[in-house]
């Protein structure tokens, strides 16, 4: 017999087995239980709402494909700058439709001189901190006494680097009180607070100074370079982007901003120049650019289906999200505390505006 005379004659014996109930097929109700971990799936209801929720999860992969069209675009009919935040005193970028990018150069190196001076007094309080008023803790000391090592070279150094001579004396007073602080505490064997406290009041007033004129050299340059490239694009300049990215405590005051404000005036605040906020301090063109190309493409999402092109920069649900609150803090009996309402594109600072009392500048502190 071959062997498909044998196929065919078992699988006939075996639908006559099942036809009379001689051969115990296997079937779902009787499967056994441990397969239940491998076949078991979710409900019917469970599979709907998934359904449902993959919608969502598919406009995020929709959004990106069609972001990366629109950021061509973008870039090809707009002139674009960006101001990054660094450590050296920032990074302007500009992107020109058919021309090559720029980049700026640099803040000059005594900005990062002075700052560094300065962060490495403020450091020192830190450093200190866990160790106050402890003296069974002896573990600050060989932490200390690197730091010192690395204060003395910078001292002994400081004549030869680019900071200007007129500077020069009190940032050797900053850093000779540095080293002065670290003494002390080596010499009691103990951190005090009375010592931290009298260290950070008596450097206070000299590091207003430091700071302010790090700020000069980062402004004077900035401004410099944005009226250069001012000139160099001309009438493009009227339809320019320009975005500056900021984490929380740089949001006010925050400078590269308010110098791309001073160009681009203040109606093109949240129009064509944005504050865009990020969760780090640094963040690449990239990402700027992609963040960038989301707002002005969601302007358009915004036309089109309620025909605002500035409702998109806003919470969508903002609106009925405040009615929402009233509402509900109504029925707790807790009256409503909410920011005024302000109309979709408005020209506003993106940053605290609401003028009140108490200092709000370095120099209005005693």
């Amino acid at each position: 017999m071959s062997v498909a005379s044998r196929v065919r004659g078992a699988c006939a014996a075996l639908t006559l087995c099942s036809a009379i109930g001689m051969c115990p097929l296997t079937t779902a109700a009787e499967m056994p239980a441990y397969m239940g971990i491998m076949v078991a799936g979710p409900s019917p209801g469970e599979t709907a709402r998934q359904n449902v929720l993959a919608l969502n999860a598919a406009m995020f992969g929709l959004y990106g494909k069609s972001g990366k069209v629109f950021g061509r675009n973008i870039l090809a009919q707009h002139p674009v700058i960006l101001g990054l935040f660094t450590g050296e005193g920032g990074r302007f970028i500009l992107y020109r439709p058919g021309n090559a990018t720029l980049e700026a150069p640099s803040v000059p190196v005594v900005y990062q001189l002075l700052k560094s001076v300065g962060h490495s007094t403020m450091v020192l309080p830190v450093l200190a901190g866990p160790y106050i008023d402890k003296p069974e803790d002896q573990s600050w000391r060989a932490p200390m006494a690197g730091f010192r090592a690395a204060l003395q070279a910078a001292l002994d150094g400081l004549d030869r680097t680019e900071m200007r001579e007129d500077w020069r004396s009190t940032n050797r007073e900053i850093l000779a009180r540095n080293i002065a602080f670290i003494d002390e505490c080596v010499g009691k064997g103990v951190v005090t607070y009375a010592a931290v406290k009298a260290f950070s009041e008596s450097q206070g007033p000299v590091l207003k100074k430091i700071i302010a004129w790090a700020a000069e050299t980062q402004v004077a340059h900035w401004m410099g370079v944005l009226a250069e490239w001012k000139a160099l694009l001309g009438p493009d300049w009227d339809k320019a982007y320009a975005a500056s990215n900021t984490i929380y405590v740089a949001r006010q005051n925050n400078v590269l901003f308010s110098v791309l404000a001073q160009f681009f005036g203040s109606e093109a605040i949240n129009s064509r120049l944005m504050l865009i906020e990020t969760i780090s301090f640094t963040t690449t063109p990239e990402e700027m650019l992609e963040a960038l190309t989301r707002v002005v493409s969601d302007r358009i999402v915004g036309a089109l289906f309620f025909g605002n092109s500035s409702l998109m920069d806003f919470e969508l649900m903002g609106g009925d999200g405040r009615d929402a609150i009233v509402a509900e803090a109504t029925k707790r009996g807790i009256t409503p505390f909410l920011p005024p309402v302000v109309p979709f594109g408005s020209k506003q600072w993106p940053t605290l505006i609401t003028p009140g009392p108490g200092p709000g500048s370095l120099a209005q502190l005693p």
